[in-house]
């Protein structure tokens, strides 16, 4: 019994010790300022995107949360270093759909799987967009002109990125041949586009003041319907094509981020984009907010994976 005593007190001593201890790093996350690594420059769609959501995000993740635009090599530069992070919850990682097409296509080592979900974010129909200074109005008339001169009209893409498969989905549905011209991102591709140094680019409804002020034309938008805010402006669908494309964007944390931490930011996400000012921001940018949890979000990744190793194959753009 005296030995059974001794045990029972040393056990309440380390009871004691252990409550005198301060609580794991986690129980203050976050306790100073987020980085949210956005893999494109500033200015263009995914920046214009994260940037109002980043805003909402800090209200009610309680700190600062900081963009860095980490540009380069089709976006792979900010993947890498987004991997390549402490798996703390203080860098997230701002991301679309181009993570699985850069993988398949090579370019980059850095796959989905490397990063724990946290949420879906927004949703972005492209839109087939042409220079105001082609001589065609409509789909019908690039087709046409296409089919006379293969290889001849050209499309700015960031290669292995969305922007490259979309145009190449339409080239592969329509019998028709374009020349791709390497951009890295929006941004340089639609001053191209505006300079008329190239006829044609994947854009979306943000585009939509430089259409009515007749610098760019909308040739058709990748939607199951007419967008209200375009309704000129026809779906792949209707001229033939089964062709339905958005880009999806969403936030990642490094694997081996502390379950307590990604479900804070999960909370946080969740109320970010509940935020009225957000879906605001979002119809600007021609985008619908489209929420998913992280559980949904994983599932939702390793579909769109999948369905985008097919694309890839189908089009011959593999190389892994």
């Amino acid at each position: 019994m005296a030995r059974l005593s001794v045990t029972m007190a040393g056990a309440a001593v380390l009871v004691g010790v252990l409550a005198a201890l301060p609580a794991p790093a986690t129980a203050q996350y976050p306790d100073r300022p987020i980085k949210m690594i956005v893999p494109w420059a500033a200015g263009g769609d995914t920046d214009n995107i994260f940037r109002p959501f980043a805003v909402e995000l800090q209200k009610h993740i309680g700190q600062p949360v900081v963009i860095a635009n980490v540009g380069g090599a089709s976006g792979t530069v900010g993947a890498r270093e987004a991997k390549n992070a402490a798996p703390d919850g203080y860098t997230v990682y701002a991301v679309h759909d181009y993570i699985h097409l850069t993988f398949y296509a090579g370019i980059s080592d850095v796959k989905y799987s490397d990063f724990e979900p946290i949420c879906l974010v927004a949703a972005t129909p492209s839109v087939l967009t042409a220079s105001a200074k082609t001589p065609w109005k409509n789909w019908q008339e690039l087709a046409a002109d296409a089919k006379k001169r293969p290889g001849e009209i050209t499309v700015g893409a960031t290669l292995g990125s969305t922007s490259h498969i979309f145009p190449a989905l339409i080239e592969k549905q329509a019998g028709v041949k374009f020349k791709f011209v390497s951009y890295e991102g929006l941004a340089p591709r639609m001053n191209a586009l505006l300079g008329g140094h190239i006829n044609l680019t994947d854009s979306n409804l943000t585009q939509k003041g430089k259409v009515e002020a007749g610098l760019l034309r909308f040739i058709a938008i990748a939607s199951e319907k007419r967008d209200p805010e375009s309704p000129d402006v026809p779906t792949l669908k209707e001229l033939g094509m089964n062709i339905v494309f958005e880009v999806v964007r969403g936030l990642l944390v490094p694997k081996g981020t502390p379950a307590p931490v990604r479900a804070k930011l999960e909370d946080a996400c969740t109320k970010a984009t509940k935020e009225p000012a957000f879906a605001q921001a979002m119809k600007v940018q021609g985008t619908r907010v489209a929420f998913l949890n992280a559980n949904d979000y994983g599932k939702f990744l390793a579909r769109i994976d999948d369905e985008n190793k097919v694309i890839m194959t189908d089009l011959g753009l593999i190389k892994k």
